[in-house]
Order: C-alpha cells, then structure tokens, then sequence
C-alpha cells in the first residue's frame, strides 16, 4: 500500500455510491513526469461528437489504451497496447484499490477552455455497478458531481495532481459528473480506469 496520503481517503459523496478521494497516491515529483510523459508520448486525438443534433469537435483531447475499446456518445475509440509508463499507473491504482482493470481512457485539457460536460460513465459494457479510478496529473481543475435526476445536491473538489478518486457503487446511477471550463488553468491529464466487459 502506498503511505504518502496526507489525509486518509475520504468519501466525498453524502449517499447514492461512493466516490473515494485519495489525495496523494503519487509523489509532487512523480506527478510532473508522469504529466509530462504522457502529454509527450500518448496518441491524441479530437474526436468529434454529437451534440444539440450537430456533430462538434470534443473541447480536450482524447486516447484509449489497454485490452479493450472504451465505447461512449456514439464514439467507438480506438485501443492502444499498454505503455510501460501506463501499466505502472495502473499497478498502483489497483494495489491501493483492490479493483482490477483491463481499460483506461486519458483526456487532455490543455487549458482552461478545455472541459467536460454533464455524464455518467454507465454504458452497458461497464457492467451494472461499473468502478471507475480516475487519476490526476498537471493542473488542478475543480470535478463536480450532481444528482441526476433533480440536480439538488452539488458536491464540488478540486482534483489535486497525483490523486486517486474512486468511484464506485450506486454512483453512476445518482450522480452525473462533468469538469467545467475555468480560467488561467494549465494542463491537466486525467486517467479514468475501466473494467469492460
């Protein structure tokens, strides 16, 4: 297990699943290599996407590695072979989580006019109570998560280089997440770890 966490892990969710925060599970140091790495050496793409009934290019750019495609809003993505650099992510990841997986979708912001929109990671393939791991490098950029249904209850984090947050249980089905666009932010990669069935 990884010892650097300065607080412990922390459920940032008051009900419907879980949404665990672990803020340090890679050192200052280690964040900015691995952001650097990443941003230098992934295969990066804009993928166009549908939206309001217009196709539009998505506002980060976007890369899929592992064993099997991630598949969403009608984007069928093409998979990569695992990197050295992404395999040793993911080992950690699944030491400090006790979960396993065969998929990891990256986006790059590359600044704060980069973002992501409402959504639940919930495709089918992810199974009924899909466990999400999304990792954090570069910037820190505020990640909100909101109820679904009646968008009452907002919870709001700003997502730290080097941290953990592990969503799993119920919380694709209560909450939606999205990470909106801010100003004078730097880069940010984000990987989000997937079982695909």
């Amino acid at each position: 297990m990884n010892d650097l966490f300065s607080l412990p892990p922390t459920n940032i969710l008051p009900y419907g699943g879980a949404a665990i925060l672990f803020e340090k599970l890679f050192t200052q140091q280690e964040s900015e290599d691995i952001y650097n790495e990443l941003v230098a050496h992934i295969e990066w793409k804009q993928e166009p996407i549908k939206m309001f009934g217009k196709m539009v290019m998505q506002p980060r750019l976007t890369a899929c590695y592992g064993e099997k495609s991630v598949a969403y809003s009608g984007i069928t993505m093409k998979v990569y072979s695992w990197t050295k650099e992404l395999l040793a992510i993911k080992a950690r990841v699944e030491e400090q989580t006790d979960a396993r997986f065969n998929s990891v979708l990256l986006n790059y912001y590359r600044d704060g006019n980069d973002s992501m929109g409402w959504h639940r990671d919930n495709e089918r393939e992810l199974g009924q109570s899909p466990i999400i791991a999304s990792v954090s490098f570069g910037a820190t950029r505020k990640f909100q998560m909101r109820t679904y249904k009646d968008k009452r209850d907002l919870v709001s984090i700003g997502l730290t280089p080097g941290s953990l947050l592990l969503m799993q249980g119920e919380s694709q089905h209560v909450w939606e997440h999205c990470l909106p666009k801010t100003k004078h932010a730097g880069g940010r990669v984000n990987l989000t770890f997937r079982c695909i069935n």
